[in-house]
Protein backbone atom coordinates (compact mmCIF):
# COMPACT_ATOMS: atom_id res chain seq x y z
CA UNK A 1 0.00 0.00 0.00
CA UNK A 2 2.98 2.46 0.80
CA UNK A 3 4.15 1.41 -2.61
CA UNK A 4 0.72 2.62 -4.05
CA UNK A 5 0.94 5.79 -2.21
CA UNK A 6 4.35 6.88 -3.02
CA UNK A 7 3.72 6.16 -6.72
CA UNK A 8 0.95 8.45 -6.81
CA UNK A 9 2.98 11.17 -5.78
CA UNK A 10 5.51 10.47 -8.60
CA UNK A 11 3.77 12.56 -11.33
CA UNK A 12 2.40 12.30 -14.71
CA UNK A 13 4.53 10.27 -17.34
CA UNK A 14 5.56 12.99 -20.03
CA UNK A 15 5.77 11.11 -22.91
CA UNK A 16 7.40 14.14 -24.90
CA UNK A 17 10.25 14.07 -22.59
CA UNK A 18 13.24 11.68 -22.25
CA UNK A 19 14.88 9.95 -19.26
CA UNK A 20 17.61 8.87 -18.56
CA UNK A 21 16.71 7.14 -15.28
CA UNK A 22 15.93 3.63 -15.97
CA UNK A 23 12.59 2.84 -14.31
CA UNK A 24 10.41 0.21 -14.99
CA UNK A 25 7.09 1.98 -14.14
CA UNK A 26 8.78 5.09 -16.98
CA UNK A 27 9.28 2.80 -19.56
CA UNK A 28 8.38 4.26 -23.33
CA UNK A 29 7.45 0.68 -25.27
CA UNK A 30 6.85 2.26 -28.57
CA UNK A 31 9.96 4.16 -28.36
CA UNK A 32 12.01 1.51 -27.29
CA UNK A 33 10.43 -0.30 -30.42
CA UNK A 34 11.45 2.45 -32.67
CA UNK A 35 14.84 2.61 -31.51
CA UNK A 36 15.95 -0.91 -31.63
CA UNK A 37 14.35 -2.10 -34.79
CA UNK A 38 17.70 -2.32 -36.25
CA UNK A 39 18.45 -4.98 -33.60
CA UNK A 40 15.63 -7.46 -35.46
CA UNK A 41 16.87 -10.93 -35.82
CA UNK A 42 14.55 -12.75 -38.55
CA UNK A 43 15.88 -16.26 -37.98
CA UNK A 44 15.61 -15.42 -34.31
CA UNK A 45 12.57 -14.22 -34.45
CA UNK A 46 13.22 -11.77 -31.68
CA UNK A 47 14.10 -8.18 -30.82
CA UNK A 48 17.27 -7.55 -29.07
CA UNK A 49 16.88 -4.56 -27.06
CA UNK A 50 20.03 -2.55 -26.85
CA UNK A 51 19.15 0.59 -26.15
CA UNK A 52 15.53 1.02 -23.70
CA UNK A 53 13.50 4.16 -23.41
CA UNK A 54 12.16 5.94 -20.76
CA UNK A 55 9.56 8.77 -20.28
CA UNK A 56 10.42 11.65 -17.12
CA UNK A 57 7.91 12.26 -14.96
CA UNK A 58 5.76 15.88 -14.14
CA UNK A 59 6.01 16.16 -10.24
CA UNK A 60 2.00 16.44 -8.94
CA UNK A 61 3.83 18.13 -5.76
CA UNK A 62 5.40 21.11 -4.34
CA UNK A 63 8.53 20.98 -2.11
CA UNK A 64 6.87 23.20 0.58
CA UNK A 65 3.63 21.70 1.49
CA UNK A 66 2.88 20.81 5.50
CA UNK A 67 1.16 17.36 6.25
CA UNK A 68 -0.27 17.42 9.66
CA UNK A 69 -1.75 13.84 10.46
CA UNK A 70 -4.00 13.96 13.37
CA UNK A 71 -4.99 9.93 14.88
CA UNK A 72 -7.83 9.61 17.07
CA UNK A 73 -6.88 7.08 19.97
CA UNK A 74 -9.69 7.13 22.08
CA UNK A 75 -11.45 4.30 23.34
CA UNK A 76 -14.69 4.41 20.44
CA UNK A 77 -11.51 3.55 17.85
CA UNK A 78 -10.38 0.28 19.27
CA UNK A 79 -11.82 -0.91 16.07
CA UNK A 80 -10.41 1.14 14.19
CA UNK A 81 -6.60 1.16 15.33
CA UNK A 82 -4.81 -1.33 12.13
CA UNK A 83 -6.61 1.05 9.81
CA UNK A 84 -5.30 4.38 11.57
CA UNK A 85 -1.91 3.02 11.72
CA UNK A 86 -1.95 1.53 7.64
CA UNK A 87 -3.23 5.24 7.00
CA UNK A 88 -0.09 7.26 9.27
CA UNK A 89 2.45 4.51 7.68
CA UNK A 90 1.23 5.11 4.02
CA UNK A 91 1.36 9.11 4.71
CA UNK A 92 4.77 9.42 6.81
CA UNK A 93 7.70 10.19 4.84
CA UNK A 94 5.53 11.02 1.77
CA UNK A 95 8.09 12.65 -1.33
CA UNK A 96 8.09 16.87 -0.78
CA UNK A 97 6.14 17.29 1.94
CA UNK A 98 6.80 17.38 5.61
CA UNK A 99 4.70 15.36 7.74
CA UNK A 100 3.52 15.59 11.46
CA UNK A 101 2.22 12.66 13.21
CA UNK A 102 -0.28 13.60 16.21
CA UNK A 103 -2.11 11.19 18.39
CA UNK A 104 -5.36 12.09 20.59
CA UNK A 105 -8.41 11.17 23.14
CA UNK A 106 -8.75 14.39 25.39
CA UNK A 107 -4.97 14.96 25.58
CA UNK A 108 -2.78 15.62 22.34
CA UNK A 109 0.45 13.87 22.05
CA UNK A 110 2.72 14.52 19.41
CA UNK A 111 4.66 11.65 18.20
CA UNK A 112 6.58 13.55 15.01
CA UNK A 113 9.94 13.16 16.80
CA UNK A 114 9.75 9.48 17.79
CA UNK A 115 8.60 7.60 14.36
CA UNK A 116 10.50 5.28 13.11
CA UNK A 117 7.85 3.00 12.31
CA UNK A 118 4.27 4.48 12.37
CA UNK A 119 2.13 1.36 12.74
CA UNK A 120 4.53 0.41 15.37
CA UNK A 121 4.17 3.62 17.29
CA UNK A 122 0.36 3.83 16.67
CA UNK A 123 -0.39 0.28 17.94
CA UNK A 124 1.93 0.76 21.38
CA UNK A 125 0.37 4.26 22.14
CA UNK A 126 -3.13 3.41 22.85
CA UNK A 127 -4.39 6.39 24.60
CA UNK A 128 -8.08 5.50 25.48
CA UNK A 129 -10.15 7.28 27.34
CA UNK A 130 -12.78 10.20 25.81
CA UNK A 131 -12.09 12.77 23.08
CA UNK A 132 -11.44 16.21 22.32
CA UNK A 133 -11.04 16.40 18.52
CA UNK A 134 -10.99 20.18 18.98
CA UNK A 135 -8.50 20.41 20.85
CA UNK A 136 -6.27 17.83 18.40
CA UNK A 137 -7.38 20.05 15.51
CA UNK A 138 -6.54 23.58 17.30
CA UNK A 139 -2.95 22.01 18.02
CA UNK A 140 -2.56 21.08 14.20
CA UNK A 141 -3.57 24.08 13.08
CA UNK A 142 -0.91 25.69 15.65
CA UNK A 143 2.29 23.27 13.62
CA UNK A 144 0.81 25.43 9.98
CA UNK A 145 3.71 27.78 8.82
CA UNK A 146 2.18 28.51 5.65
CA UNK A 147 -2.08 27.65 5.75
CA UNK A 148 -2.29 27.93 1.77
CA UNK A 149 0.50 25.21 1.60
CA UNK A 150 -0.96 22.82 4.33
CA UNK A 151 -3.05 19.82 4.97
CA UNK A 152 -4.72 18.80 8.47
CA UNK A 153 -5.72 15.07 8.13
CA UNK A 154 -8.12 13.63 10.85
CA UNK A 155 -8.44 10.36 11.16
CA UNK A 156 -11.35 9.88 13.82
CA UNK A 157 -14.86 8.61 14.17
CA UNK A 158 -15.78 12.35 15.26
CA UNK A 159 -17.52 11.18 18.36
CA UNK A 160 -16.82 14.25 19.99
CA UNK A 161 -16.19 13.99 23.76
CA UNK A 162 -16.11 17.81 23.82
CA UNK A 163 -18.37 20.65 22.64
CA UNK A 164 -18.76 19.87 18.88
CA UNK A 165 -19.75 23.48 18.21
CA UNK A 166 -16.08 24.46 19.41
CA UNK A 167 -14.77 21.80 16.86
CA UNK A 168 -16.99 23.37 14.39
CA UNK A 169 -15.67 26.42 15.14
CA UNK A 170 -11.54 25.37 14.91
CA UNK A 171 -12.51 23.53 12.06
CA UNK A 172 -14.00 26.44 10.23
CA UNK A 173 -10.99 28.56 11.05
CA UNK A 174 -8.43 26.13 9.56
CA UNK A 175 -10.71 26.52 6.21
CA UNK A 176 -10.96 30.13 6.33
CA UNK A 177 -7.17 30.92 6.93
CA UNK A 178 -6.36 28.73 3.04
CA UNK A 179 -5.94 24.81 5.15
CA UNK A 180 -6.80 21.92 3.42
CA UNK A 181 -8.91 20.06 6.04
CA UNK A 182 -9.96 16.44 5.65
CA UNK A 183 -11.92 14.06 7.75
CA UNK A 184 -11.02 10.22 7.24
CA UNK A 185 -14.05 8.67 8.77
CA UNK A 186 -12.81 5.22 10.28
CA UNK A 187 -13.19 1.76 9.02
CA UNK A 188 -14.00 -0.90 11.87
CA UNK A 189 -12.50 -4.24 11.73
CA UNK A 190 -14.56 -5.43 9.10
CA UNK A 191 -13.70 -2.77 6.73
CA UNK A 192 -17.27 -0.41 7.73
CA UNK A 193 -17.24 2.93 7.63
CA UNK A 194 -18.04 3.69 11.30
CA UNK A 195 -18.63 7.10 12.43
CA UNK A 196 -20.97 10.52 13.99
CA UNK A 197 -22.33 11.23 10.82
CA UNK A 198 -24.46 14.30 12.38
CA UNK A 199 -20.75 15.88 13.59
CA UNK A 200 -19.47 14.77 9.93
CA UNK A 201 -21.98 17.09 8.02
CA UNK A 202 -21.18 19.86 10.25
CA UNK A 203 -17.61 20.00 9.42
CA UNK A 204 -18.57 19.53 5.70
CA UNK A 205 -21.05 22.96 6.28
CA UNK A 206 -18.04 25.03 7.10
CA UNK A 207 -15.41 23.85 4.42
CA UNK A 208 -14.26 20.04 5.54
CA UNK A 209 -13.81 17.43 3.36
CA UNK A 210 -15.13 14.17 4.90
CA UNK A 211 -14.84 10.91 3.55
CA UNK A 212 -14.11 7.11 3.65
CA UNK A 213 -11.01 5.89 1.69
CA UNK A 214 -8.46 3.12 0.68
CA UNK A 215 -4.78 4.44 1.20
CA UNK A 216 -4.66 4.58 -2.70
CA UNK A 217 -7.71 6.74 -3.19
CA UNK A 218 -6.53 9.30 -0.55
CA UNK A 219 -2.73 9.57 -2.09
CA UNK A 220 -4.80 9.88 -5.34
CA UNK A 221 -6.75 13.13 -3.47
CA UNK A 222 -3.35 14.45 -2.22
CA UNK A 223 -1.68 14.04 -5.42
CA UNK A 224 -4.65 16.30 -7.29
CA UNK A 225 -5.14 18.57 -4.77
CA UNK A 226 -1.28 19.81 -3.53
CA UNK A 227 -0.72 21.57 -6.58
CA UNK A 228 2.46 24.66 -6.34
Amino acid sequence: LAKEVRQAFSGVRDRRRRSFISLARNFDFKSTLRANLQHWHPQHGKLYIESPRFNSRIKRYSEQWQLVLLVDQSGSMVDSVIHSAVMAACLWQLPGIRTHLVAFDTSVVDLTADVADPVELLMKVQLGGGTNIASAVEYGRQLIEQPAKSVIILVSDFYEGGSSSLLTHQVKKCVQSGIKVLGLAALDSSATPCYDHDTAQALVNVGAQIAAMTPGELASWLAENLQS
